[in-house]
């Protein structure tokens, strides 16, 4: 393959004698006695060479001038005699204040060229131009001081002005600027010009470019009123302080006739008065036909010469450095819209666009009581305020601040040290500017106080500037005082802290008198703390939600503008707030689960043999009669149903989580929690997107997962359960048809009892006698399924005494042991006999003591006080005999998922937006959740099916 390779080279690297070719971008050597002219891309002729033939710099003859006439002329193609001497390239010159002249009136060429000395007189006062091809009038202040066009001693000359030496004039400037963030002061070659001379000439004549370049040069060196050197801002000030007879402008003192307005004054907490007393005379609104929502930005705008440029909408994107489309520069002065704009822009480009810094003056345009148009300043924090020892422009305290006006984007000028045509060694770049909106609090009508515009600036060191890059930002943020909203919410905070300790100190007394406890013990500590974990969630979820869906309606329905979100830096207390919800509730939630997995149950069978068998006895070689064996299919399949139920839910969990994700990314509810005043569901892919409010993403995730979430409960309650399928209750009458009670304990002395002995007196029999059963059953032919005589009650609370508690832990005891001495059973039986016996001597126990056949652990039945169902705790302590409570419902869910729903739903919203507030993702989110809901039930079933099998012996092989 043929290489298509070419030579980098470059005019600089061709030297004197070569010249760069442009078509062949290649060095290329010039002819004889020529030399590379000064743009490098051609060749010129050597002093002494006239030149005779040429294109353009290509093809060039040269020939040697005689001796008599060895000069060249300017356009370099004759010969002339130079009176006066040659320049270096061979060309005549004159002595300052002469022109050189080499052709006659009519063209032609004169044997000897002529130096022509300018009138420096009265009345023509002239002298050469910079080319010294004519004469030209001086400057006005030569005239003025020594009525020529000279300024000689004792007069001074600077900056190409003259000025009398004896007048009254400002001290001497200093030609320096520093740039505090790199350590460096230079002397600037633009300072060393100008410095001296505007400030000469805004001082004697009020010269308005020159007070305006004064006040520029002020700027660049970052406001600094310095009183230890005489810098251009002191050169500002002394004149500033010295002209006060000259009046001041549109009634404002610190804007002074000729002078820019450069600072708002230096009187400490200053600033909170310009920021606060006086407020913007306009109202903003969202909605309706009053609708006004465009900030109409204008800036004023001076080169550093001094010189009125225009007046520049800020909607044109002039103060961003980033690029962007138009609608999303205009979406930036749309009131309520906070926008946030960053990138970073090399510093060669910086070099290129901003070759000359221009300086604004930023104000706000609205229209007054009688139709006029009118300003207001926008003042300007300088963040890199430096040199004064009053004020520090950090921080929140406004009493510190010193507020100035005009600003700049780039400057690529004060940091040229020697030559203004070469490259700066430092740049200041405008790296964050940020536009504060703060409304007025207590206003009802959108009033705002004056914007202030904060603005940080970045000193570059320029060493390789392809290479070198800066971060760069652009923001307006829309804000009010958001103390009296953390007031009420550290309020609401304490009061329902405070009611959360009540509630949970009646809860750990409610589980003392169910734990059979009655001392207090560190145990009991230890729950109190666990309690007040779950119900301090309960408050954290309630504030957060509540703020959420505050901020959420106010601010997006609001018509007139009366609310404005919390900045991101506001938002510290909300976050921190869903954190220790959700710490407290993950908390509540594994206590939850801890103890689930710890209950005990067992599956009473209240089927009784069917007649005898004959059964022959081992090694005795007789047969003998015993009692018929009972199935025990019914108790597996009962406990096969235990262990389905255990992690049913009100709710669809997969649906839930795929119902919120598709109103929040599909329908479009996440563009409510974008920080705009817009309530629609749709943005234009063009439009520009504000950035994300945490407060509001909650709040819309929250009210969608709690919406949601309640038509769920509300259907499934409602309409399923009753027409399709409700396993609780199904539970409950399979209990009755199977023969079989189910009596748990969550606590020592507490739980719940499911009445499920058959009306029929046995179940263990055919479909024909189970359909006839289920028949006279269903046309009131037998009796009632409840534990008391003509009733339907089936499920209860119970509430046994210790005598009871202790008698069954006993027979347990045995139920549950691998290994050790037997004391029910005979110590030669093996394991499997001993689990065996114990389960019959436990189901005979649990039967009789239903049966009422244990007089010293009886039990009687009532109906819980209407207050001791409120606060979910037993007043009367079970002593002698144990306490049946009536339960209308199915309290006994309590430990499955279903009776937890809230538990369960809150924890899973506090996830959710724990994962979203970290990630941003709502759809990351939605898949966390549904993978923790998956991980954690996989959990509660198979270690409560473990704890199932434990507990009732039933082999876990049955539990699918």
């Amino acid at each position: 393959a043929r290489p298509f390779s070419v030579p980098l080279q470059s005019p600089a690297a061709c030297g004197p004698h070569r010249y760069f070719d442009s078509s062949r971008l290649a060095c290329a050597p010039c002819g004889a006695h020529q030399r590379q002219s000064a743009g490098g891309s051609s060749c010129v002729c050597e002093p002494g060479y006239r030149m005779i033939s040429g294109n353009d710099g290509f093809s060039v003859t040269c020939e040697k001038c005689p001796e008599y006439m060895s000069g060249v002329t300017q356009d370099g193609w004759n010969c002339i005699t130079c009176p006066k001497g040659l320049t270096l390239e061979g060309k005549c010159k004159c002595p300052n204040n002469e022109i050189l002249v080499e052709r006659g009136i009519d063209g032609v060429l004169l044997d000897e060229a002529l130096c022509i000395h300018c009138n420096g007189s009265e009345q023509s006062f002239s002298a050469s131009d910079a080319s010294g091809s004519r004469c030209v009038r001086c400057e006005k202040t030569f005239i003025h001081v020594s009525k020529s066009c000279d300024c000689s001693s004792p007069n001074i000359l600077t900056g190409g002005l003259c000025f009398f030496a004896q007048e009254r004039l400002p001290p001497k400037g200093v030609a320096t600027v520093r740039f505090a963030q790199l350590g460096i002061t230079l002397t600037s070659a633009w300072f060393l010009k100008n410095l001296q001379s505007s400030a000469f000439a805004c001082w004697l004549y009020s010269n308005l470019t020159s007070c305006q370049a004064l006040g520029n040069m002020c700027v660049m060196n970052m406001n600094s009123l310095s009183s230890s050197s005489t810098d251009a801002c002191s050169l500002f000030q002394y004149i500033f302080i010295d002209t006060a007879r000259l009046g001041i402008v549109h009634s404002i003192a610190y804007w002074r006739q000729s002078l820019p307005w450069l600072y708002y004054g230096d009187q400490p907490g200053l600033a909170s008065q310009v920021l606060e007393k006086n407020n913007f005379p306009t109202t903003f609104s969202f909605k309706g036909r009053d609708k006004d929502v465009k900030l109409q930005f204008i800036a004023a705008s001076f080169d550093a010469a001094g010189k009125f440029l225009k007046w520049q909408s800020l909607e044109g994107g002039i103060l961003q450095l980033c690029p962007d489309t138009e609608t999303k520069l205009n979406a930036a002065y749309t009131f309520g819209t906070t926008y946030q704009q960053s990138c970073k822009i090399s510093v060669s480009k910086i070099l290129m666009d901003f070759a000359n810094p221009i300086f604004y003056d930023l104000f706000l345009e609205y229209n007054g009581d009688n139709g006029q148009q009118h300003l207001w300043a926008v003042p300007v924090l300088n963040l890199n305020l430096q040199y004064n020892e009053k004020f520090v422009n950090q921080g929140n305290n406004m009493n510190n601040w010193l507020l100035t006006r005009r600003f700049f984007l780039v400057d690529t000028l004060s940091g040229k040290e020697t030559d203004l045509g070469k490259p700066p060694r430092v740049i200041r770049i405008a790296s964050e500017i940020k536009i504060s909106i703060r409304l007025v609090s207590h206003a009802q009508r959108g009033i705002i106080s004056p914007p202030l515009m904060s603005i940080a600036y970045t000193d570059v060191l320029v060493q390789n500037p392809e290479t070198q890059s800066v971060m760069v930002s652009f923001s307006v943020s829309y804000e009010m005082n958001q103390s009296e909203a953390q007031i009420q919410t550290d309020i609401a905070l304490g009061v329902l802290g405070g009611l959360a300790v009540l509630w949970s100190l009646l809860k750990t007394a409610g589980w003392k008198r169910r734990a059979g406890s009655s001392i207090i013990d560190l145990q009991t500590v230890f729950k109190f703390l666990l309690f007040y974990a779950g119900d301090l969630a309960n408050v954290f979820f309630i504030i957060t939600v509540g703020t959420g869906i505050y901020w959420l309606v106010f601010f997006k329905a609001q018509q007139f503008v009366s609310v404005l979100l919390p900045l991101p830096s506001q938002e510290e207390h909300f976050v921190t707030y869903i954190a220790c919800a959700f710490s407290l509730k993950a908390l509540q939630f594994l206590q939850l689960l801890v103890s689930q997995l710890t209950i005990d149950v067992f599956f009473i069978d209240w089927e009784r043999p069917k007649g005898k068998v004959l059964k022959a006895v081992e090694g005795e070689g007789v047969i003998k009669s015993a009692a018929a064996p009972v199935s025990i299919w019914r108790t597996y399949f009962i406990a096969n149903e235990w262990n389905e139920i255990q992690t049913v839910r009100k709710i669809n969990p997969l649906f839930q989580v795929l119902a919120v994700l598709f109103f929040l990314e599909v329908v479009g509810f996440s563009n409510l929690a974008l920080m705009d005043a817009s309530s629609s569901l749709t943005r234009s892919s063009e439009s520009y997107v504000a950035p994300w409010s945490r407060i509001l993403r909650f709040g819309v995730s929250a009210a969608l997962w709690i919406v949601i979430a309640i038509l769920q409960v509300i259907f499934f309650s409602v309409f399923y359960e009753r027409f399709f399928e409700d396993k609780i209750s199904q539970f409950v009458d399979l209990c009755c048809v199977s023969n079989i009670s189910v009596f748990l304990l969550s606590h020592n002395c507490f739980g719940y009892y499911i009445h499920g002995r058959s009306v029929h007196g046995h179940a263990d029999t055919n479909m024909e006698e189970m359909n006839m059963n289920l028949k006279r059953e269903a046309e009131n032919l037998c009796s009632q399924r409840g534990l008391l005589p003509n009733t339907d009650g089936q499920t209860f609370q119970i509430s046994i005494s210790r005598k009871m508690r202790l008698h069954y832990d006993w027979i347990h005891e045995t139920l549950t042991r691998k290994r050790g001495p037997a004391r029910l059973l005979n110590s030669s039986a093996n394991t499997f006999e001993q689990s065996t016996r114990a389960y019959n001597t436990m189901n005979k126990f649990l039967s009789s003591f239903i049966d009422h056949v244990h007089k010293e652990m009886d039990y009687i039945v009532k109906d819980k006080l209407l207050l001791e169902r409120i606060l979910g705790m037993e007043f009367m302590e079970p002593i002698e005999k144990s306490i049946f409570y009536n339960d209308e419902g199915h309290s006994f869910s309590d430990v499955f998922y279903y009776g937890n729903e809230t538990t369960l739903l809150i924890f899973d919203i506090l996830f959710f937006s724990v994962v979203d507030l970290a990630s941003q993702s709502f759809v990351l989110a939605a898949i966390l959740t549904y993978l923790q809901q998956e991980i954690f039930r996989f959990i509660r079933n198979t270690l409560g099916q473990k704890n199932l099998a434990s507990k009732t012996l039933v082999d876990e092989r049955f539990l699918i």
